[in-house]
Parts: structure tokens; sequence; C-alpha cells
């Protein structure tokens, strides 16, 4: 149920400023036109566009049998997460139902399927059980429990709602950009070893205080053990069996999936079967097992969320609407990719925040895309969102007539088919050694975010992998590889001479590669890494130098004694600077991406310390930022008088157009 490194990235367009300004100025300009209002509706409401053109005698089987296989997919599933929502499996139901409607009419991806998420659904859960442990003092009813955890699911879907659709008015969806692979990837597998750790007490049958708060997961895990004595037999059993059941299943549609044309329903029937189980084993009234209970039929009435509600759990629907946001646009823009069309990435922001705003009314709480079902009903020809349609009137028989005979459906038998659901997310351990071999940086966030969902909290570990993660941006580009180039024989290219062997120094010119932006932040490692590799400090040489005219003077003068004399002449022979082993210092600037002032500033004094040792320092391969950035800065003089002679277009000119200088003569000789 998670997003896989290989396969989703979260990819959302860059805008400019200038053309997120035009187009709030358009959206907010009094003008209104026919055509414009037109357009305005057909933008907003996408299906207006694609629906009458539908091809009904190509598409309408695959979105049919697709349809039918995730509305039967989805029930089941719908009935497990409210455990980890921490509502009535009605609200479940609700959820998926409105959520594919919604879509259908607002979203523009053919193929992803919106509704209930694992993810999404723990973070709802954890906002709900928090609200609860805040109402224990007032009643201990589990009535009333249930209606504040729903009071406290809407107002929070509808904040998070009306953040995606504010994100969207005013083209904020460039946030996701901080979210990178490995940031998503440790988020969700750390929320998974929370999710898994939620479910325990339903498999074993105990029960335990809600754990609340910062290292949740551990105190949930001791609470396990000090009370595992008091484990329900039948639970453990029925669990062990669904769970055995589920996984083989599995794992027999995955090694045969090639040959099956649509997934095997193996959650509806363990969950058909171990109700019809449980119902005439009477394992409720006999063994004390806990069922789901009595789920109602029909609709009920809608209400809208509390408003002093809204108020507290505001923080928490930030991170609630962003995870959601992100989620949907990878998964919109992994299948357009895939099957060659495109999609708005904004409108995918307002049809997931309508997609919470109104259920919200309806007794629903949070959605989102989900790989999982997504992918399912991409395997299963899907050509349009009238699969969604299809599988939201799957979902309507089960809320009018169906709903009631989920009643003595065990409550360990939901939490088998959310653990089973996770175990793609938990092998996400077995590619640590790999995902380290590519990369350490990124193998490093990924422990990170993933310790600090798991241990801390899922919110704090997304907020703690997001700036772990620009850290090491900054460390990259604050010590970045620096290294001194040599020629490749009988051509004119240049590498690394501690990389590459058989590469042949330039007399008389060191070239410099600086792998990294110039700016504030690495201006003195730049400085230190040039003066260590060329082994010349152009301010300690300039000193010295200095200090040698100074005493060569003194001793001119002859006022001295004879033994002073001979002290000073010993002295003077220390002194002497050491002939420079080059003439001139090129510049390899094509890993430079930029320079702000602090960067140009360090171009212009080397510029002028080499200078003075007489050894010229030319610039070589700069992209038109730099360049722009160095001739505003004046560093190629008034008007740019010198730029021919300081600037070059490969380091091969450069090193040629040293070569045939005549440069002075060195006045340390």
């Amino acid at each position: 149920m998670f997003i896989s490194h290989h396969q989703v990235l979260p990819l959302i367009r860059e805008m400019s400023v200038i053309k997120h300004l035009e187009e709030l100025m358009e959206i907010f300009s009094c003008s209104c036109t026919p055509k414009k209002l037109k357009n305005f509706v057909m933008d907003f409401l996408p299906v207006l566009r694609w629906l009458p053109k539908y091809q009904w005698k190509e598409y309408i089987w695959g979105d049919v049998m697709s349809g039918l296989v995730i509305g039967i997919i989805l029930v089941p599933q719908a009935i497990a997460y409210s455990l980890l929502a921490g509502l009535k499996p009605i609200y479940s139901l609700y959820t998926s139902f409105f959520a594919n409607i919604i879509y259908f009419l607002m979203g523009t991806s053919r193929h992803v399927s919106v509704g209930i998420f694992s993810l999404i659904s723990l973070m709802v859960g954890q906002v709900v059980d928090r609200e609860l442990l805040l109402n224990d003092s007032q009643s201990n009813s589990t009535a009333f429990n249930l209606t504040v955890a729903g009071m406290n699911a809407e107002s929070l879907t509808f904040v998070a709602g009306v953040y995606q659709v504010l994100m969207g008015i005013f083209r904020l969806g460039f946030v996701s950009m901080y979210l990178s692979e490995s940031v998503l990837d440790g988020f969700a597998t750390g929320a998974s070893l929370t999710i898994l750790t939620a479910q325990v007490k339903y498999l074993i049958g105990i029960k335990i205080p809600r754990s609340q708060g910062h290292g949740m997961l551990v105190i949930t895990w001791i609470n396990i053990f000090r009370n595992i004595s008091q484990a329900n037999l039948c639970d453990v059993i029925t669990s062990a069996i669904c769970i055995m059941v589920l996984v083989t299943a599995k794992e027999l549609g995955d090694r045969y999936k090639h040959k099956l044309k649509f997934p095997l329903p193996t959650e509806l029937v363990v969950i058909v079967v171990a109700t019809l189980v449980s119902h005439y084993g009477k394992l409720n009234e006999v063994y004390a097992s806990s069922v789901s209970g009595a789920i109602p039929t029909g609709f009920i009435p809608p209400k809208v969320p509390h408003f002093n509600l809204m108020l507290r759990v505001a923080v928490d629907a930030l991170p609630l609407a962003v995870v959601s946001f992100v989620f949907t646009v990878s998964l919109s823009e992994m299948c357009a990719k895939k099957y060659a069309y495109t999609i708005r990435a904004n409108q995918e922001m307002f049809a997931v925040g309508f997609c919470n705003i109104i259920p919200s009314f309806f007794h629903s709480f949070a959605t989102s895309a989900a790989l999982a079902k997504t992918l399912v009903k991409t395997s299963t020809g899907c050509q349009t969102q009238v699969s969604g349609v299809i599988s939201a009137m799957v979902v309507l028989l089960v809320l009018l007539f169906l709903a009631p005979l989920f009643y003595s459906l065990q409550k360990c038998v939901l939490a088998c088919i959310i653990i089973v659901s996770l175990r793609g997310a938990l092998r996400k351990f077995q590619d640590v050694p790999a995902r380290y071999h590519v990369n350490k940086v990124d193998t490093l966030i990924w422990v990170v975010t993933m310790s600090a969902s798991a241990l801390i909290s899922t919110e704090i570990g997304l907020l703690v992998g997001i700036v772990f993660s620009m850290l090491c941006i900054i460390v990259r580009t604050q010590k970045p590889r620096t290294t001194l180039l040599g020629q490749i024989q009988n051509t004119s290219f240049y590498e690394d001479d501690l990389e590459y062997e058989n590469l042949s120094s330039v007399p008389k010119v060191k070239i410099f590669r600086f792998e990294a932006p110039l700016y504030y932040a690495n201006r003195n490692y730049f400085l230190k890494s040039l003066y260590r590799l060329t082994n010349l400090d152009p301010n300690l040489e300039a000193a010295r130098r200095k200090k040698y005219e100074k005493e060569k003077q003194n001793l001119k003068k002859g006022d001295h004694t004879t033994a002073n004399g001979l002290g000073m002449r010993e002295t003077t022979l220390q002194l002497v600077p050491k002939q420079n082993d080059f003439q001139a210092l090129v510049v390899d600037c094509s890993s430079i991406s930029f320079l702000d002032t602090t960067g140009v500033n360090t171009l212009k004094e080397i510029l002028k310390d080499y200078k003075d040792l007489n050894i010229s320092v030319l610039l070589a391969c700069c992209n038109p930022s730099v360049t722009d950035s160095l001739k505003r800065g004046g560093y190629f003089g008034k008007d740019c008088g010198s730029m021919q002679e300081m600037l070059f277009y490969s380091i091969h000119n450069a090193v040629q157009f040293a070569k045939d200088q005549k440069l002075p003569a060195d006045c340390s000789v």
C-alpha cells in the first residue's frame, strides 16, 4: 500500500514566481465573459471535457471490470482501515463512496484510485486517539467516545481539505518538492511499523490502554508484553489462520500475476468465511472474541463539522494535507507517464481537497490515492474514471443492503488484512544494503526518517526527514569534491588526476575544479582547497616577499655591526620565497551552478592575490548564470573589456591561451 522508490517520484511542475502572480491576477480579476466562465467550469470539472468523448465500445468493458474488482477489494479494506482511524466501519464505507464520485468529476488522472489509504488512516487515528484521551475524564461510554471520534475526524478532514484548496488557489504545489524519494520511503516504512504495532492488540485479543504522543510504538509494545497473559486464544488461532491464508494467496498472486487477468479477491473470501464461522460458531458469545458490531444501512443525515474542533486540529491537518496531496499527485504523474497523457497537478490538488471537504459533512475522513489499488486498476483494464463510479456503486450496494451482514466479523480478521497489506513496505528493510551501495547519504536520510516516524511520531518523523535531507544538501555543498585536473594524452580533454591514470600535467599551469555552487557557506572551503591543492597560499607568499624585501633593504643600509650583518644575512636567506611552479591558474567552473555576492567577491579576491604574484587566473566552462553574476559583480573590469582574456568556453582554450601568452617573469627569482 506504499509508494515504491523504484516506481513513484513526487514529480511536481516548477513554476516561476512571475507566472504564479500572473495566474493569481487572472483568477481574481473582475472581468468575466461567458467564454471565461465556460472555460473555468470545464477546467474545474474535467469530466465535462472527456465524458462526451467517451469511447463506449473500447473503454466500457475494461472500466466495468476494473471497477468491480476494485469495489470488491475496497469493501473489506474499508472495514479494516476503520480500525486504524479509530472509527466505526461505516465511516470507511462513506469515505470510499464519496471519494470515488468526487474524483470522477474533478480528477485529471484516468487510472489513479482515490479513497482510503492506510497511512492517512493512521494519521487520522492518532489525532482521534489523542482527542479521546482528553475526553476520557468526561465519559467512559463507548457510544460517547465513538461520537467524539467521528466529530474530530470530520473536523480534521474538513480543515485538511481547506488547506489543499488554498494550496491550489495560491499555487503552492511546489512544497512537495521538499519531500524527497528517501524521505517518502522512510516515512512510509516508519509509519508501517506504527500501523503494525497498533494492530497487534486486535491480533491476540487483549485490551491495553491507548498510547499517545512521542514514543507510542515503544510504550505500546511494553503494554502488549505486560498483558500477553490475557490473550484470547480464539483470536490468536483465527489470526494465525488468516495471516497464513492471506500471505500464501498474496505470494501465489505475485508469482503468477502474469497469468491472472485480475487479482484474487482473497480479502473478501477471508472476510466472508470468517464472518460465517464467527456467526454460526458464536465466537463472540462463547469465547468473548471482539467483533465489528452493528453497521447501519443507508446514509446518516449530513452534519456540519464543529468549528471549535477545527481550531484544535488545525496543526494536525497540515501534514495530513501535504502527505495526501503528494501521494495523489505522485501516483497521477506515474500513471500519466506510463500511459502517455498529461495531468494538471494544480487541479489534482483541488480534486483531493474537495474529496476531503465535501465528504466531511457526510461522516467521512481524509482520503488519498493508494498505490496498491491503483496498480490493480491499471492491471485489470481501466481506461477512465468511469471505473471509479462502478467501484462506488459496489460500495453503495454494501451501504444499502449488505452492511449488517458483517456484524459478527472479528476485529482480529480486519487486523490481519491490514498487517498483510504492509508486507511490501516492510520488505524495504531488505533493500537497505542495495540502497547503501547506490547512495550512502540517501540511505542515511531513509534511516533517520524511518526511525523518527516510528519511534517519535509520524508527523515529527516527516518533519525530521525534511529538515535532515536539507541539512545533507547544505553539508554536501559546504564541503564538495575538489581536485586538480590533468590532460588526457593527445586530446583536448582534462580529468581528475587522482581518479584516472596516465594523465599529463600541463607545464606552468594548474587546473582546479570545484564541484558545487560557490556561495557564502563554502567560501572558506573553496579557498582552503585551492591553496592546499596548488601548494601555494598567495597571502602567505605575499607576506614572505614583503618581509624579504624589507630585510633586503635593511642589509643595504650598512649601519650594523659585522655580527649583526651576518645574522641578518642568515635570516634573509631563510626568507627567500620559493620559485612558483606555475604561472597560470585555470578554474574549471563547469560544476559551479551559481554564484552569490560572496562567491563573486571570492573569485575577485583570488584574481587580485594571484596577480600580485604574477600568476594569471583564467575561468573556463562558466554557465550563463555564472557569467552574468561575474559581469554584474565587476569581475571583468569596466565595460568587460578584459573578458576575452579571462573567460573561456573550454578548459583546453584556457590552457592554450596560458601557454601562448607571454607571462611575466616571476618576481621571486
